[in-house]
């Protein structure tokens, strides 16, 4: 995964639900991210430090 990916939570992580879709906007290194998730009308949720183990591509 790389920056300006697409991504999909493929598990709850926090107050997210599984199938949160978001965008990475920093990648840490190999298996860490800064990721802005957002609603099904496009507003941020908010942005999280996660690993890749919660996400996949979409």
């Amino acid at each position: 995964m790389k920056e300006l990916d697409t991504v999909i939570l493929i598990k709850e992580f926090q107050n997210l639900k599984k199938g949160t879709v978001g965008c990475i906007v920093l990648k840490y290194d190999v298996n860490n991210f800064e990721v802005e998730f957002y609603d099904k009308n496009g507003d941020t949720i908010d942005v999280y430090t996660i690993t890749g183990q919660y996400l996949a591509l979409k």
